[in-house]
């Protein structure tokens, strides 16, 4: 087998049991899940998420997915736990504790701890009889029957069923709050997913010219209007009405079809109707009509009163695409 194929089939072969383990977990979907939401849900703190090793960063992926998402978390690593961080957990939080044998020596010592707080405890195990399986209040199984390893070591398909579970409990979690994109938007204002979900047209096309002529300007006054404003595109224009718009495109089809340039005027070759979005849309909405219509451009237009353009690369300049 060439080396090429071989990888690809090794490749193949760690994601069908990676897939298989996370379709596996439906079948643990039970009291102990939904308790468990509804512990989280009605408390008063916070959730504590701890673990060691390959499970300790799964929390910190966890706390951070969490967060984003209108439930107040924080990461505290089980090792340092015992060592001081204890103190982080109060009176109303909720501690998950995330572990594949639940047996290992810093969870062995963490879990009676916890307990003695009386905090609630939940589990993410895959094996529930266990340590803390057996003194966890709400188990969420992540049993996997293989690792994606060939040696059935490396923590795969179990790190993946736990990651996997805790982003189902964060979807349920934020589905009971009813948490919007506005809400999600509050936790993202950085970077392009962030812009996408707060940023508007009018927060854009005030940065770019405003070229703009009146119905009965020349040809040759519309191509200089078009060039000096360098966004392809400019608005008819009357009393501040929209009445059209003409665009590089509709500048060469009329070369296309006309010998005598000489007469022509503004509203001889205009588009009537052209696609306009209001100011306080969101930008990303932009994006779709361009797209759907095949334009780079589009006039910014409050009840048929033209404010200027918003174009294809302004949304590249800030990260939208």
């Amino acid at each position: 087998m060439a080396l090429a194929d071989e990888i690809k089939k090794h490749a193949v072969e760690a994601l069908k049991i990676e897939a298989q383990s996370i379709e596996n977990l439906i079948s643990f979907i039970d009291d102990d899940f939904t308790n468990a939401v509804e512990l989280i849900l009605n408390s008063k703190g916070r959730v504590v998420i701890t673990g060691i090793g390959k499970s300790a960063i799964v929390a910190q992926k966890i706390v951070a997915t969490l967060n984003s998402t209108g439930t107040p978390s924080i990461f505290m690593h089980a090792a340092d736990a015992i060592h001081g961080d204890l103190g982080n957990i109060q009176q109303d939080d909720v501690v998950i504790c995330i572990s594949k044998s639940g047996n290992t020596p810093e969870i062995k010592v963490l879990v009676p701890l916890v307990k003695s707080f009386n905090n609630k405890l939940i589990a993410i195990t895959g094996n529930t009889e266990s340590v803390l399986g057996k003194q966890a209040d709400y188990i969420l199984n992540t049993y996997v029957e293989t690792e994606a390893c060939p040696n059935n070591l490396a923590p795969t398909s179990s790190t993946t069923a736990q990651m996997a579970m805790g982003d189902a409990l964060a979807v349920c979690l934020l589905n009971q709050r009813g948490f919007t994109s506005k809400d999600f938007a509050k936790y993202h204002p950085g970077g392009s997913l962030g812009k996408k979900l707060y940023l508007r047209v009018a927060d854009v096309f005030i940065n770019n010219a405003k070229p703009q002529v009146s119905a009965n300007q020349k040809l040759s006054e519309v191509i200089i209007e078009i060039s000096s404003k360098r966004l392809g595109i400019t608005a008819v224009v009357e009393n501040e009405t929209l009445l059209g718009v003409v665009t590089d495109g509709d500048l060469r089809r009329m070369l296309e079809k006309n010998q005598d340039i000489t007469t022509l005027t503004a509203k001889d070759i205009m588009s009537a109707s052209p696609k306009t979005i209001k100011p306080d849309t969101l930008a990303i909405e932009a994006l779709h009509i361009m797209e759907n219509n095949n334009i780079t451009q589009l006039l910014v237009a409050e009840n048929n009163i033209y404010l200027g353009v918003i174009h294809l690369h302004d949304l590249l300049k800030e990260g939208i695409i």
